[in-house]
């Protein structure tokens, strides 16, 4: 199965393009570039303002008719930190491996499917890329931008494929069905501030803050269900900002992250917290930052084409999860039945991220079967 766009050769040139979150720009220029040849009509546009923005987002589309396949993804990465073994944004080709800041998540993804675009002489219905600038980050101006720039237009895919790295011993072993829900929740506890040898003078906080973490510590969030782990609730930080040694503290505050199954709502579970703060330490105040619900795609027509692709092209059966970190199916869930599959995911964000050259060449056919199922 050959391919007019090479996914190793765009794949590096998307490397090449810094583009730390939010991205726009020289990359978007660059995937606009691999697009316009292969006949579709690209539209880009900015969203948003600093600090969160602004940020590109790209919709591009071939074809029509009745079945409209799209692809969603995105061109922004995370920084890329010191003591690479080569330059994060100078693409090169070691013992078979693609090194460079986006080659796992996601920019050899993306590549992958432009080039099974460009092996697809002809199709029914339309294909669509959904690819934004602002996943990495706070995802405010980004894919919920996107579809809302689409709701305008009275477009709505029948079905979404993510691109996002969720393979892991090897290419084709998981795909993501549905991913557990997200929230950010920052306490703080009031006291007084005074001197550590005169305590009657002051209000410390910091054991009234303890008794709230204990009590968090304590929660038994669920058990799971058929298709979820089970909810987890982590504490990630606790600061007090006296400054020196024999001062008690005039506050003390700790922060949080709740990832949770489809047996809860985020808010619901901003209002326990709030509930237990203040019963342990009266006065305490939380604000919260609610950045997905859990979601599930129900078994259908997607699994089934994804599935046998992977099968067909690799040999692999597939595990369906909803394990790890989320991804923009949380917003294009609303829209459409939504699957995750991509590369393997072991180097993502870290030093000296790489993707196996054959792998990208194995996941261009695969999107290619994909296609050729969908909109043959």
């Amino acid at each position: 199965m050959s391919f007019a766009t090479d996914p190793v050769a765009l794949a590096s040139q998307l490397i090449a393009c810094p583009s730390v979150t939010p991205a726009r720009g020289e990359v978007f220029d660059r995937l606009e570039a691999a697009l316009a040849p292969l006949g579709f009509e690209v539209h880009r546009f900015l969203s948003g303002e600093a600090p969160d923005g602004p940020v590109e987002n790209l919709f591009a589309s071939r074809g029509g008719g009745p079945l409209h396949f799209a692809f969603a993804g995105h061109l922004d990465v995370v920084p890329p930190g010191e003591g690479w073994a080569s330059a994060p944004f100078a693409p090169e080709i070691r013992a078979g491996l693609l090194h460079g800041r986006g080659a796992v998540d996601m920019k050899g993804g993306i590549a992958a499917f432009v080039a099974a675009c460009s092996a697809l002489e002809s199709h029914r219905g339309t294909i669509s890329l959904l690819i934004t600038g602002d996943e990495e980050g706070p995802a405010t101006h980004g894919t919920k931008a996107i579809m809302a720039w689409m709701a305008e237009r009275g477009i709505r895919p029948d079905m979404i494929l993510i691109g996002e790295p969720t393979s892991e011993k090897r290419l084709g072993d998981i795909v993501k069905i549905g991913r557990r829900g997200t929230v950010n929740m920052w306490i703080t506890v009031p006291g007084l501030q005074g001197h550590v040898a005169y305590p009657h003078r002051a209000d410390n906080p910091v054991p009234k803050l303890a008794r709230v973490i204990a009590a968090l510590d304590a929660l038994h969030l669920d058990d799971g269900t058929d298709s979820f782990q089970p909810s987890n609730l982590e504490i990630t930080a606790v600061s007090t900002p006296t400054g020196a040694t024999n001062i008690i503290p005039g506050a003390a505050s700790a922060q949080l992250n709740i990832r949770f199954n489809d047996r809860h709502r985020g808010e619901d579970l901003v209002a326990l917290v709030r509930r237990i703060a203040r019963e342990q330490a009266p006065g305490a105040t939380v604000e919260a930052k609610i950045s997905g619900e859990a979601f599930l795609t129900p078994p259908g027509p997607l699994y089934e084409l994804l599935t046998a692709a992977i099968r067909e092209e690799t040999g692999v059966e597939p595990v369906l999860s909803t394990s790890g970190g989320t991804s923009d199916g949380r917003f294009l869930i609303a829209l459409c039945p939504v699957v995750d599959f991509g590369l393997p995911n072991a180097t993502m964000h870290k030093l000296d991220e790489a993707a196996s050259v054959a792998d990208l060449h194995a996941l261009a056919r695969i999107y290619r079967r994909v296609l050729e199922k969908a909109l043959g």
